[in-house]
């Protein structure tokens, strides 16, 4: 074998073996390159570069010449790319004992492992016993397991706020339940805001399933909820207590002369007519308030209460009617101007 077919099969057993590595000369100078390299260079010019040209050491500090890296043969150093992306890699410089010159075989660090350090290598790009690829095995699995794990995640929080909004829905109408009822007035009580509690009993409603059946009796229920939500602002609760009762919780709206227009908006929209066949249906409610500033100590099961009271006597009066609980006279009622205005409608 000649002296230059040696040198070429030396140079190809380096390129299987290290494919990333570089020949270096005596001064320094970059002689070739390994095919991972190069791949791994793109577009930077490293052959005939000074190899601290091409190449910044970052660890150990202070390295700045050929003569420095010798001086660190045979021990790990950190280097980077001197021009474009500072990818960064791990490396040894191997002096040759018979041959001139020496050899820097670097491989990836682990910060740049993801991506490649942004150059489109493959397995044949590193050295067989290189860990990179089994590393690379190891990020791809767990990237996979934390994509898997947060769609995971994601349908258990669905899964969870679907449950949570259904255990406070009224799954026949769609506004709240009692369980939303109690939470709302828990959280408004807690922080002492002022607040009315509407009640809307409907007026003959049993009638209506006896002679029509339960089906038209649910969509007399519909419609009510339905007119409930076009009545009353969005920052108020609507709620189906059960059977044909309903109540409003209306955050803020402690002033009587407000919550009777409120009312009267609720009984003009439910009294909307409902398709029935042929005809038209016409549904009225008794609707009773208690309002909470009304009270000295107000609480949950009282305004309940109250509010339940009022509607009745509305219902007492001939329904479609609209009635306003006194309280208990010792917390912050109307005005004396507002109770001759308003005192009609107030419970007796």
């Amino acid at each position: 074998m000649t002296g230059q077919a040696a040198i070429l099969a030396e140079r190809a057993a380096f390129d299987a073996l290290l494919p990333m590595h570089a020949r270096l000369a005596e001064d320094g100078t970059i002689l070739h390159v390994g095919p991972g390299l190069a791949r791994l260079a793109g577009a930077r010019q490293l052959l005939g570069q000074r190899v601290t040209r091409a190449f910044r050491v970052t660890r150990p500090d202070g390295v700045a010449s050929m003569a420095d890296m010798m001086t660190l043969r045979g021990r790990a150093m950190r280097l980077e790319f001197a021009r474009g992306r500072p990818v960064r890699l791990k490396g040894m410089l191997v002096p040759f004992d018979r041959l001139r010159g020496s050899m820097l075989s670097l491989s990836l660090a682990l910060s740049d492992l993801p991506d490649l350090g942004g150059a489109p290598l493959t397995a044949r790009d590193f050295a067989p016993t290189d860990p990179t690829v089994d590393m690379l095995y190891l990020i791809e699995a767990n990237a996979a397991a934390q994509a898997e794990s947060r769609r995971l995640i994601a349908r258990l929080d669905g899964a969870k706020s679907t449950a949570e909004r259904q255990a406070f829905t009224d799954t026949l109408t769609g506004p709240g339940n009692r369980r939303a009822l109690d939470r709302v007035l828990a959280r408004l009580l807690g922080e002492g805001v002022g607040f009315s509690v509407i009640q809307l009993d409907l007026d003959r409603f049993k009638q209506v399933n006896d002679r029509h059946g339960h089906a038209a009796g649910d969509a007399v229920l519909c419609h009510v909820a339905h007119g409930l939500r076009r009545a009353v602002r969005a920052v108020d609760t609507v709620v189906r207590t059960g059977g044909d009762e309903f109540v409003v919780v209306a955050s803020g709206l402690t002033e009587p002369h407000a919550v009777t227009l409120m009312a009267e908006r609720i009984l003009s929209e439910i009294a909307q007519p409902l398709p029935d066949g042929d005809a038209d249906r016409v549904v009225s409610a008794s609707v009773g308030c208690a309002i909470s500033s009304r009270y000295a100590r107000p609480d949950a099961a009282r305004l309940l209460a109250a509010a339940d009271a009022a509607a009745y006597a509305a219902k007492r009066a001939g329904g479609g009617l609209f009635r306003l609980h006194p309280g208990d006279g010792r917390g912050a009622g109307p005005d004396r101007r507002d109770r001759a205005r308003r005192g009609r409608d107030d419970v007796a």
